[in-house]
Order: structure tokens, then sequence, then C-alpha cells
């Protein structure tokens, strides 16, 4: 009986895996996300880290200056980590193809590939992560939702070796901080 219920969760857990969204299931999701439009500008975000238990981690906020020359979108956020800790990164993002883009930062390996539709983007890469005195890589899954009076929800899963190591949850706004 023991080793029935054993093999009855593993099978739950093995097939839970298996289901996930597609960027196909937003095709008519609205308002339309075009990060090129979306960003432009200044953008504020809000965010947390939580680890893998579901403890809190992390909290942030995030500036963001935006500028799109009809080919590359650049992106340079300044992030104020709630320990004092501040950090940098600048995206460089071009538009491949109708709905699909390519980026590039300093601590991003290789290309981060994404895919929009409706009012989502599906956005994955490989960031350089500083823990103490180690850096790690580990992989980003981000999911993009552009709501109603501009706010758009962030949710990405962090990994290494397929193992979740916890979720980055962010909102972002056009609205200042102080409005």
């Amino acid at each position: 009986m023991h080793l029935g219920k054993l093999f009855i969760a593993m099978v739950l857990l093995v097939t839970s895996g298996c289901a996930s969204m597609k960027i196909d299931d937003f095709d008519d999701a609205s308002p339309t996300l075009k990060i090129e439009d979306y960003f432009v500008g200044k953008t504020w975000a809000w965010g947390i880290f939580e680890d893998r238990f579901g403890d809190l981690r992390r909290q942030f906020r995030v500036d963001i200056d935006g500028t799109w020359d009809g080919t590359k979108l650049v992106l340079d956020e300044n992030f104020y980590y709630a320990d004092g800790e501040r950090d940098r990164r600048v995206w460089s993002i071009v538009r491949t193809a109708e709905n699909r883009y390519e980026g590039t930062a300093d601590d991003v390996v290789g290309k981060a590939t994404g895919i929009a539709k409706g009012n989502a983007l599906h956005w994955r890469y490989k960031l350089k992560l500083p823990i103490g005195e180690n850096t790690y890589v580990v992989n980003f899954d981000d999911w993009m939702y552009l709501q109603n009076n501009d706010v758009l929800i962030n949710r990405a899963t962090v990994s290494k070796w397929g193992f979740s190591l916890g979720t980055v949850t962010l909102f972002f706004s056009k609205q200042t901080p102080d409005a």
C-alpha cells in the first residue's frame, strides 16, 4: 500500500511538470503588449524575490529609462534593494521578426529570446547571479502580462539544472512612484 501511494505521488509530480502555458494562449488577450512601445520613456517597477519555499528573500524597486530608435530598444534599469544594495542593468533589445525579440545585457549569458502575443511576452535568458563571493549562471523564464492602465505584471521562475530556486514578481507602471 505504501509503495502504491509513492508511485502515484511520483506520477503526479512528473506529469504536473508537463502542463505549461503557451504564448499562443494569449493571441486574443488585450491590451496588446509591444515592448518597444510600452518601455519608451520612464517606467517604474516594484518587485520581490521568493525562494523555492515561498520565503520572501528580497524586495526592490527599479527605475527604468527606455529609448527606441526604430530598431533597438535600450532599457537602462537602476535597481534599489531594501537592504541598501544598488545594481544596474542595461538591456539592448531588437525585434527580430513580428512578435519576436532578442536581447543582451552585460550580465546575460548569450542572448535572451522572447515571443509576444496579445497582452503577453514570454522571455527566457541565462543570467550571471552574484551570491556572496561566487557568481552562478541561472535560468530566467519570464512571463509578462500587460493590464489596463499601463500596468505590466512580470513573473519569472529562476532555476538551475532544472530545479526551481525561486520566483521574481514585478509590477511595472508608467505612473511616477509619488503619483
